[in-house]
């Protein structure tokens, strides 16, 4: 068989692969995405970013005595939590961006005073 062929070949498999894959891809979208979208799926990840923010931020307010890292992620909790009002827009979306962002800086700050 030559070079060719067995490019050939494999150049099928790989398009059959693809084939199947994308659908089987599309279809999986399709069911996770109402799955994705219950408000279960985003209240229980604001819980757990507040439980986790607590634990982390408030360990190192008591550990080095600095509020602003609780302050910042605090700030940020609360946009999340606001932005949840806007439910499945484009809205929610960016606040939601935007308070994982400034929570992220408060965990950022924390972790800059830990090592300092």
């Amino acid at each position: 068989m030559s070079i060719i062929d067995r490019l050939a070949i494999g150049l099928s498999a790989l398009c059959g692969v693809h084939c199947l894959a994308t659908s089987l891809l599309i279809g999986a979208m399709a069911s996770l995405g109402g799955v994705l979208e219950t408000p279960i799926i985003h209240e229980g990840g604001l819980m757990l970013a507040i439980l986790l923010g607590a634990i982390g931020l408030g360990a190192g307010a008591l550990r080095k005595g600095t509020l602003l890292p609780v302050a910042v992620g605090s700030l940020g909790l609360g946009v999340m939590a606001g932005a949840m009002s806007h439910h499945h827009s484009a809205m929610e979306t960016v606040y939601t961006l935007i308070g994982v962002g400034i929570l992220s800086l408060g965990h950022l700050l924390n972790g800059r005073q830990h090592s300092h």
